[in-house]
């Protein structure tokens, strides 16, 4: 296996032997490491010029999670603990100390359980999409979850998500078992406020106004890391350490591929870590 070091042109593939999973990551950039997470159903490609546009002041490292993109499956099924396994994993793998994480939606979840289960390897952290608990949803969103399975693989051959994944995919023909595992995983009920609470590392919540995640589900997240409680003060000096991006006229199909995610981001990762951090 190639580590990072022999990779620093611009999109150079590569594969990290992780808890039995072949996972494929690429990397972009130089500078401070910066480790991004696809959405479900999806692959690095979907960041489009987002990724790009992080990639000017930062070392990205873009990864497939395991049965999406160019990493094929495993016998395990799909669960966030575990891929965030992966993601601590690779970070060792590269010898990266401590990253920067960010996700979207699925990548968020696995974002947040990596802060989560390994805090000694996260600086920031930053959520796209993403809820803490399963309510954060909106319920016709759950409903649409209920209905992925095995059944639903025919139809969507017909989305732009099958096409990507036929293209990359070790695989192909695996597309009905992504959807299933994919399917099992989102029916699950969770709550990690109480993981999230103990989180240290700065952290940034992004949704879009019309998001698949609630507005309302938003703000409470970020009260969990202590904002939205009082006023900071005239110097900001009771500003808590984390950051909440509301991004208008932005959906969950489009916020991942944004210009304005990447303009909303990248002062939160430049920013000094706090003193003592």
């Amino acid at each position: 296996m190639t580590n990072g070091d022999d990779a620093h042109a611009p999109g150079a593939g590569n594969y990290a032997e992780v808890n039995g999973l072949n996972m494929y990551y690429e990397i972009h950039g130089s500078g401070e490491p910066l480790i991004l997470l696809h959405g479900g159903v999806g692959a690095i490609e979907m960041f489009g010029e987002v990724l790009p546009m992080l990639a000017e002041g930062r070392r990205v490292v873009a990864a497939d999670l395991q049965a999406h993109g160019r990493t094929a499956d495993i016998d395990r099924p799909l669960s966030y603990e575990m891929m965030a396994e992966d993601v601590a994993a690779l970070i060792g793998h590269l010898g990266l100390g401590k990253a920067d994480v960010m996700g979207y939606s699925l990548g968020g979840g696995v974002a947040l359980q990596t802060a989560i289960r390994h805090p000694g390897v996260v600086r920031k952290l930053v959520l796209v999409s993403t809820p803490f608990k399963r309510d954060g949803w909106y319920p016709e969103i759950l409903a649409g979850m209920g209905q992925l399975g095995p059944e639903a693989a025919e139809p969507m051959k017909q989305t732009p998500m099958y096409r990507l994944y036929a293209a990359v995919a070790p695989r192909p023909e695996d597309w009905p078992v992504l959807l299933t595992k994919l399917g099992r995983l989102l029916e699950q009920d969770y709550d990690w406020s109480e993981g999230v609470s103990a989180i240290e590392a700065p952290t940034m919540i992004l949704v879009g106004d019309a998001d698949s995640v609630r507005t309302a589900h938003a703000v409470e997240f970020f009260e969990l890391f202590g904002g939205g409680k009082a006023d900071a003060g005239w110097d900001g000096s009771e500003r808590p350490n984390a950051r909440l991006a509301i991004l208008p006229a932005t959906t969950h199909y489009d916020i991942f591929s944004s210009p304005a995610l990447a303009s909303a981001v990248t002062p939160f990762l430049d920013a000094p870590m706090p003193v003592g951090e």
